[in-house]
């Protein structure tokens, strides 16, 4: 069991990286600040590896790969599945650490965040048992294989969440990995690798440095031995990444930006569709690449959308993230802080009605990254708010005269991961999601799943993590003709 005082160990195991199977120390003293953004104070420092401290884990993981690739599946579903059962043990002191790190409220670490990334596990585990590395076509055995040692580069929105999205696929698949989470928000990674070592997963499969993008990042996509480079963050970053991995022609799956519209249909029930259309947008105070951060509403029913709509932020409770009635707590960190407010101001420089919010802080907050809840009306495509994604809590409304013209707005953009749909007209409902260019596409908010694949269209990136298809993200295609002689 992780105890709260395991959370002063993962501070201090910032200094170290997890390399085949141990703490090693840092060779360097170049260091970053963890920052707690609902307090500012400096929690810790986190270490920078070097390109040499990477070369270590990369070939710790390329060592270790023939043994991992050739262990059955349920060799590795019993590891992950132990893996899964001590994160539920250990879900409280991991929120705190998501809390202390990113500032997410703790009631929505403890039941989003920890849990979630929970499951990610427990699916990886349960559809390993079942599939098919094996089949047949024809006189020929179609193989599926681990792709190799897999590069991890994970963000600081989700920290826990995105690690095991990725690390569960990839080590059920039979890969290696070498994990370069955010240098933002390292103490749930590390925790996460004691708990690798306590499931008893072999040294050298789990790799963890931490550093920069452009030191480790970039080491990590060049790298000969890195055979896949998994990475969700900014479509600046995924960029960046698919070019460093070019030459060596390496497998590179993105989950970058997103803009995601919420379409509500003209038939649709406003008092189910608009409230959680909000809540849904400002979820982790807006830091979900997926969030429906433009509502595209009926032009004649505007005014009631827009009254709905600042009721549901009126109920946000914004403030500590420790405090068990906090609903939101502040951006992650500094930066994101300030592109928040930045993107605010240029709402309103360029002329979009302001229903609530605005710049600074919320009354009451002298300190800390806390962003008011902003919701702009009377948003048209041109502007720069429907346009970039801002990673806040700032949702943008956007009438529409008729159907066409919704999903004309839906589709005015570069991004396409994912996307909502409201109506009480089913077929109209699955129509309007089927021309929509996205990955994932919600209808009247269903639950989440786990088992669904997730990725994007355009400049939101390519492949998919979750499900069957996140697995196969990390297996490579082997057709041996005449395999079967005739059987």
């Amino acid at each position: 069991m992780i105890k709260a005082a395991d959370i002063e160990t993962a501070t201090a195991r910032m200094h170290q990286f997890f390399i085949n199977g141990t703490w090693v120390d840092a060779s360097s003293d170049e260091c970053a600040d963890i920052v707690n953004p609902a307090t500012e104070e400096v929690i810790g420092e986190v270490a920078l590896a070097s390109v040499a401290e990477t070369d270590k884990a990369v070939a710790a993981a390329r060592a270790a790969f023939p043994g991992w690739s050739t262990t059955s599946p349920d060799e590795r579903a019993d590891k992950i599945d132990r893996l899964h059962a001590l994160i539920l043990e250990n879900k409280d002191t991991l929120a705190r650490a998501i809390t202390a790190e990113m500032g997410a409220a703790t009631s929505y670490a403890q039941t989003a965040q920890v849990p979630l990334a929970a499951e990610h596990l427990r699916v990886a585990s349960e559809l390993l048992r079942s599939y098919r590395f094996v089949t047949r076509r024809g006189q020929a055995a179609i193989v599926r294989e681990p792709i190799g040692v897999c590069a991890l580069i994970t963000p600081w929105n989700w920290p826990l969440f995105q690690i095991t999205a990725k690390a569960g696929s990839a080590l059920a698949a039979g890969c290696t990995v070498v994990l370069k989470p955010s240098e933002l928000s390292p103490l749930s990674a590390a925790l996460f690798a004691d708990l690798i070592a306590r499931a008893g997963f072999p040294a050298g499969v789990f790799n963890l440095v931490n550093g920069t993008g452009p030191v480790v990042g970039t080491r990590l996509a060049e790298h000969p031995d890195i055979d896949m480079v998994s990475i969700t963050g900014s479509t600046r970053a995924g960029v960046s990444v698919a070019q460093s991995a070019a030459p060596t022609v390496k497998r590179v799956a993105q989950e970058l930006g997103g803009k995601s519209p919420n379409v509500i249909l003209p038939d649709a029930d406003l008092s189910r569709a608009v409230p959680p259309g909000v809540a849904s947008a400002m979820r982790n105070v807006g830091q979900s690449c997926s969030a429906p951060t433009r509502m595209i509403v009926p032009r004649a029913r505007l005014a009631e959308v827009e009254e709905l709509a600042v009721a549901a932020v009126a109920d946000f409770k914004i403030g500590d993230p420790t405090d068990a009635v906090t609903t939101h707590g502040p951006s992650s960190n500094r930066n994101q802080y300030a592109r928040v407010q930045t993107m605010i101001q240029t709402g309103i420089d360029e002329g979009a009605k302001l229903l609530t919010g605005g710049p600074g802080r919320p009354e009451g907050l002298e300190r800390g990254f806390f962003s008011k809840p902003t919701i702009f009306s009377e948003v048209t495509t041109d502007m720069a708010v429907a346009q970039e994604e801002i990673f806040g809590p700032v949702l943008v409304i956007m009438p529409y005269d008729d159907v066409e013209e919704a999903i004309t707005i839906a589709n005015d953009t570069v991004y396409g991961l994912g996307a909502q749909v409201q109506g009480s007209d089913l077929d109209l409902v699955r129509k309007t999601a089927a021309r929509i260019r996205a990955g994932q596409v919600h209808l009247n908010y269903p639950a989440w799943d786990p088992y669904v694949p997730f990725g994007g269209y355009k400049q939101s990136g390519n492949g998919r993590e979750y499900g069957i298809e996140g697995l196969e993200e990390y297996l490579e295609t082997k057709s041996i003709l005449g395999y079967f002689d005739g059987e």
